[in-house]
């Protein structure tokens, strides 16, 4: 068992939203009711109001937390009966009108069709006809003239509206920040309730056009914003001013971050964590049961512990063979949005268990519109396959002794050629030529022992160690792109270079191409050539060779190493690990298919 520890996939709690692309599917009415709390944050910027109720994006960070603690009690709703205001009429004697004891009603859910608002408003202050909304906030009041920012303003006077509309008198609402201790009154005059539609028909408007808004640009509110690492504003916006400025010639290394066109620095802001505090949990050994025990994930073989880890410490858990999970612990990582990654014992990745998949559809309809333009499919397969030929050139130069050996420049022939390219045939001719002649060198790198006996690049199955541990290594990054492509809201299965096959996940694949040197050929050299793993570390059956279980512990062990090594973007020019990178590399392929950059940037180290 190794524990190497993406944060988890969370499921999004906000309601999503169909647009202008999904026509052909019908809309409930509630799905036309817009939420107040999702007025709030495209009031405080667009894109985030689009990404979390359109495309139901949702990713926590400390201040949502802190915001969810301060609304503990409130969340709780009454259990009582609150009835709606009566008509009063002129000649209704005034000792048969309602009671007019205040009355404090808490998490109540409303909407109106006239305003087109659904909410649930923490707290309502009820005095006869009278109803004053209460908004908790975290934080602390602000000191300025209007007492609050305006999305504030305008999500408390959107419930105001609400309540206007089931009959209710509400002339102001109150924001009660939990950090002041202090109550804010907003009154709800003229230009605020003007302000307030016009912002909810912008946003029905700019969901119903199906694009979303543009990032902002150097703004302060985008490293605050729990969303950041999803939405790379800095990185759009860079990438949208040329999106080759920074791909680097095969010959060339120029400044990261710097413009070629311009040379002005434009470096972007750091804003996504550098590593994930969450990791993978491998289990491997034959017969291990993987319970629950609070808020912890147990490993037990014959009733012994053998391990014990919490479960916000946990992005996926990795099953190797034989392995049973008791029903507690499935229901409880599918709730978590903890995929569970199920491998062969040679380690043959065949499927996942994981809760409901992301609910980007309109991601998804992009990804097939794509698939079946064959030419806009080339477009992409050709930038993938140009990045692995890039990679695998850079890896042989940084450990060929003579770096004027003849399959550099070959490499660099088939990396010129691609512009010609013109079918996907074409560009599978030259991808299988350059790993011809880079295998043919890469192998010669191992160490030179009998027990290796390497005879090119062989599989299915493997009949060296070497191609053992490749193959190993392969498996294990189609793993990790096809969690991350579905917790972005692709289809892992449906792939732009690799064609559909039954059981294959052809978009983690065609990713992987890319990172096959960067990642898993330079972790199987660092095996071999640290000794990590020796002739003691395979089992030869029938001419196929397999690995050990302690074998399959240092590989394991010596990927995770990689996955969590800091490298510097070629092109953003700030420090992130490979396993944010593969993130950041998915993200940018959803962006591209929605149209936001030009073209799909491929990874190249220098």
């Amino acid at each position: 068992m190794n524990h190497g520890l993406n944060p988890p996939a969370t499921v999004p709690l906000q309601p999503s939203q169909t647009n202008a692309s999904l026509h052909s599917l019908s809309k409930t009415a509630d799905d036309a009711l817009l939420p107040v709390r999702m007025l709030n944050e495209f009031t405080y910027c667009p894109r985030l109001g689009y990404l979390e109720w359109v495309q139901g994006e949702w990713a926590d960070n400390l201040e949502t937390r802190q915001g969810s603690f301060g609304h503990r009690v409130v969340d709780k709703p009454d259990r009582k009966k609150i009835n709606p205001p009566k008509n009063k009429q002129a000649d209704v004697p005034e000792d048969e009108e309602e009671d007019s004891d205040q009355i404090h009603a808490r998490s109540i859910m409303l909407s109106s069709d006239q305003e087109g608002l659904i909410g649930k408003l923490d707290l309502v202050e009820l005095d006869g006809a009278v109803a004053t909304p209460v908004d908790y906030k975290r934080g602390k009041a602000p000191d300025i003239p209007e007492g609050a920012y305006e999305p504030e303003r305008v999500q408390i006077c959107a419930q105001g509206l609400i309540l206007r509309d089931q009959g209710y008198q509400c002339d102001s609402g109150i924001l009660y920040f939990i950090s002041s201790k202090r109550r804010v009154v907003i009154p709800f005059d003229e230009a605020l309730v003007t302000r307030t539609r016009q912002l909810i028909k912008a946003f029905k408007e700019t969901a119903d056009a199906g694009i979303i808004p543009p990032p902002l640009e150097d703004s302060p509110k985008c490293p605050r914003c729990s969303l950041v690492g999803i939405c790379l504003p800095d990185e759009l916006n860079l990438l949208q001013v040329d999106p080759l400025t920074n791909q680097k010639d095969l010959n060339q290394s120029d400044t990261p971050g710097q413009s070629q066109l311009t040379d002005k620095p434009t470096q972007p802001r750091r804003l996504l964590p550098t590593k994930d505090n969450a990791l993978p949990l491998y289990i491997s050994e034959q017969g291990a049961f993987v319970g629950k025990s609070g808020e912890r994930i147990t490993i037990k073989l014959k009733k012994e512990e053998l391990a014990s880890v919490r479960l916000i410490d946990i992005s996926q858990v990795c099953l190797f063979g034989s392995i049973t999970m008791s029903a507690q612990a499935i229901s409880e990582l599918s709730r978590r949005g903890i995929p569970i990654c199920h491998f062969s014992y040679g380690g043959w990745f065949h499927s996942i268990t994981s809760g409901f998949v992301h609910k980007n559809v309109e991601l998804r309809i992009q990804q097939y519109a794509a698939a079946q333009d064959s030419q806009r499919a080339l477009i992409v397969a050709r930038q993938l396959i140009a990045g692995k030929i890039k990679n695998c050139r850079t890896l042989l130069r940084r450990h060929i002794e003579n770096k004027q050996a003849p399959v550099l420049a070959k490499l660099a022939d088939y990396h010129k050629r691609l512009a010609d390219i013109d079918s996907a045939q074409s560009l599978l001719g030259i991808e299988g030529m350059a790993a011809k002649e880079y295998f043919g060198e890469f192998f010669t790198f191992f160490p030179d022992h009998p027990e290796l006996a390497i005879d090119g690049r062989n599989r299915r199955p493997p009949r060296d160690p070497v191609n053992a541990v490749l193959s190993f290594l392969y498996s294990l990054l189609t793993k990790e792109l096809t969690v991350v492509l579905q917790a972005v809201g692709f289809d892992p299965m449906l792939g732009l270079f690799h064609t559909p096959r039954y059981g294959r996940p052809s978009l983690a694949l065609d990713l992987a191409e890319e990172f096959r040197p960067l990642i898993a050929d330079s972790t199987a050299l660092m095996v071999f050539n640290n000794g990590e793993v020796n002739a003691d570390s395979f089992i030869q059956r029938a001419g196929a060779i397999t690995m050990t279980s302690a074998g399959r512990n240092s590989v394991i062990g010596a990927y995770e190493r990689r996955m969590e090594t800091e490298i510097t973007h070629p092109i953003f020019g700030y420090k992130v690990s490979y396993r944010r990178i593969l993130e950041v590399q998915s993200r940018l392929l959803a962006r591209y298919l929605s149209g936001e950059i030009p073209e799909y940037p491929s990874f190249v180290t220098r």
